[in-house]
């Protein structure tokens, strides 16, 4: 099953606030908060029981499980951060199995143009003067949240345009 219109629209309004605050969070304060995660995870929970099939419901549940799965060993290996792999299993019950590549593609180009934009940004003075306390100007690393938020609020709002 892939993404509908309808989910797509039914989900917007409650994950796009999480999404900004886990990209705007990430870029201040280098660390996604586990509120945000368990509050991205509430809002599938209840709002999938009327964004989607009864049938479809079960099977969203099982990517949390497998991202979660997957984030942990990457975490563990180095490759993410621990906020980012816990972010990103929440996000994973919004994806349908059928749109995996194509939520891939899309995050792949979202990481790009996050990466892009933020290092431009930071080296804009006036946007360093006004912004002096976020601490990823400072470091070397780079704020995933900008780039997995953004990625699930384009994918929905996509969805709302081009779904099913």
């Amino acid at each position: 099953m892939e993404l509908t219109a309808f989910s797509a629209l039914v989900f917007l309004p409650f994950a796009l606030p999480v999404t900004i605050w886990v990209a705007w969070n990430d870029m201040k304060y280098m660390k996604i908060p586990n509120q945000a995660v368990l509050t991205l995870t509430a809002v599938f929970l209840l709002i999938g029981l009327i964004a989607l099939p009864l049938a479809e419901y079960p099977w969203r549940l099982s990517h949390f499980a497998v991202v979660l799965a997957i984030g942990f060993v990457a975490n563990m290996a180095g490759l993410v951060g621990a906020g980012d792999a816990k972010f990103a299993a929440p996000m994973a019950m919004f994806v349908p199995l059928s749109d995996m590549r194509l939520m891939l593609i899309l995050f792949a180009a979202v990481l790009l143009g996050a990466f892009a934009t933020h290092r431009l940004f930071r080296a804009i003075p006036a946007v360093r003067r006004n912004t002096a306390d976020w601490q990823s100007w400072q470091r070397k690393d780079f704020p995933m949240g900008l780039a997995l938020g953004s990625t699930l609020a384009f994918y929905l709002m996509l969805g709302t345009v081009f779904g099913a």
